[in-house]
Parts: C-alpha cells; structure tokens; sequence
C-alpha cells in the first residue's frame, strides 16, 4: 500500500486522535471552514457513540464539542447507508438539548447545536456535495424573515429564528469529485482521498499533515490502522454483496409477483367483462319482451340512458 503523501483517515482521526485537546485545531479548522466563522473548541463532551470496537462503530463515529460561544457541536462520520439517517440526526440534537439544559433552568439556557454529518456512504439525491439546513420563519405573504426579541444581558436585542434553532450540515463525500480550488474543496479532497497540497493555507489541513502522517505512527498503531481498513473494506464487500443480491432476489421474486398479479388481474378483469357483458344481454332479452326502463333498470342496475343507448342499438 502507497502512504506517501497521504494521511489517516478522518473517520480512524475523530475515534482515536482527535480527542486529544493538542488536536483540536484539526476539528476547528474543519467547523471554521464550513461554517463560515473561526470556531474555537473549548472542550469534548461525552458522547452516546464513545465505544472502542470496529463492530460497535459499524455505522459510524462521532464526537461532540463546546465551543468558545457555548454553542453545541456534533461531528459526526456516517460510514454506512441508514434508512431512517435524518430521523436520528434529529433526535441526536434534541437529545443534545436537554442534556445540556437543568431541571428548573429558563428557556434562555437552551444551547445552540451544530450538526455536522461527514457522510461516506450513498445519501440523498442532488447536485452538490454540501447541504446546510436551517429554520427560517418567513412570512407567506410577504417571503420577509421573522425576528424575535430576545433579552441578553439586560438589553433586549432581535435575532433571527436560526440564531436558536439547529443548524445541520451534510458533506456527501462520495459526490465530490472535482480539483479543489477553496478551503472546503480541499477538506473535501483529504475526507475522500486523504491527500492534502503540500503548500495548503486552509485551517485545520497543516495541522493533519503534522499530526495525521502515517508514516509517523507507531508499528502498533499502523497494525491497529490496517485492521481498520481491513473491516472498512470488509464491510464494504459484505454490504455490496447483500445488495446485489437482494437486488438479484427483489428482481425474481417482482417477476414471480408480476406473473401471479397478472394472471389473477386478468381472472378478475375476465370476470368484470363477463358480468358487464351478461348485465347487457338481460338488459336486451327484457327489452325484446317489451319491458318498460323503469323494470329493466330494476332488474339489471343500469341506468335510464345506458337502457335508451341498449333500445338505440336493438333498432
């Protein structure tokens, strides 16, 4: 395997590495550059997620964070494809919420949470790599935002809705595919390729090249790296294998439906011409008898104009 010039992978980093507060530069950078703003961590907090074996991480990885502001921040690697993704990235900030705010405390003591996804598996359907989302109150005649008095430090002062609420960001890794020409495109280059320029300026990625080499780690640690990578690619296979299968199984169970559904289809199509058909022949026997509409539409259902177009067609 080729290591030169190429530096741990980010989801081994956040599980193993990243904790340690002489690394934090390596998140902030990360957090400062999709959010726009420089981040400073102050401390990690315990996640749910805090577990040491490859199978207890078969999803993902994660790690929770304050920063200088107060603010709440979930990083988190998604490794795998899961179905109800959103669902749980949602509970995972509201959990984060009320862990973090006392029994008895006012509303004002509620944190901010910034929900960070690095996602390694297929996720969503859209044309870009990152997706932000946020809430907004806008109004529906006007399209205008919503601002909100709220008392800070004595002093009242307006915010936005998405000042308090949760903010989410999805990187699609697996949708970056282009030469890196701003700070998040070369993030996005390390996080699928773990290659990083020899001459990068973006925060966090010179602290990944001194610190995430590795050539640079110990032989336990590269055996234990390796292993790693090993049930990643395992993984990997094991998940691409059940998925063609099933893909293979869906396809000839749908055509084994397919044929029953058509054939019972059919039986019950038959039967509804056939009862159509007898309905219009007793309709036409009573006619030729002499009946009037009013016992014919007794007799068979039939409507007043669908008897007239039957005696039309007996003419």
């Amino acid at each position: 395997m080729e290591h030169d010039n190429t530096y741990i992978r980010f989801d081994w980093a956040i599980k193993h590495i990243l904790r340690d507060k002489s690394n934090f530069g390596i998140l902030e950078g990360l957090i400062s550059v999709l959010l726009n703003e420089k981040v400073e961590i102050v401390e990690l907090l315990e996640s749910e997620s805090n577990q040491d074996s490859d199978n207890d991480k078969f999803n993902r990885v994660d790690i929770k964070a304050k920063n200088s502001k107060g603010h709440l921040i979930i990083v988190e690697v998604q490794l795998t494809r899961q179905l109800y993704y959103l669902q749980r990235i949602l509970y995972g900030t509201c959990k984060a919420i009320t862990e973090h705010i006392g029994l008895g405390d006012q509303y004002d003591k509620v944190k901010k949470v910034y929900s960070i996804s690095i996602l390694y598996c297929d996720f969503g359907k859209g044309d870009d790599y990152v997706y932000h989302g946020e809430t907004r109150f806008k109004g529906i005649h006007t399209g205008n935002d919503l601002y909100v008095n709220v008392r800070e430090e004595g002093v009242i002062v307006p915010h936005l809705p998405r000042e308090v609420f949760p903010e989410y960001y999805l990187v699609r890794v697996n949708a970056y595919d282009k030469i890196p020409d701003t700070p998040l495109d070369e993030w996005l280059t390390y996080l699928k390729t773990g290659k990083v320029k020899e001459d990068t300026r973006t925060p966090g990625l010179q602290e990944v090249k001194r610190k995430l080499q590795y050539l640079s780690m110990s032989p336990k640690q590269r055996r234990a790296y390796e292993e790693h990578l090993d049930t990643l690619r395992y993984q990997d296979d094991v998940l691409d294998t059940a998925r063609e299968v099933g893909l293979a199984e869906g396809l000839a169970e749908g055509l084994a439906e397919g044929r029953a559904e058509g054939r019972a289809e059919g039986m019950a199509k038959g039967k509804e011409i056939g009862r159509a058909e007898g309905i219009v022949q007793v309709a036409r026997n009573l006619i030729s008898l002499g009946m009037d509409n009013v016992t014919i539409r007794n007799a068979t259902g039939l409507s007043d104009r669908e008897v007239d177009a039957i005696r039309n067609e007996a003419l």
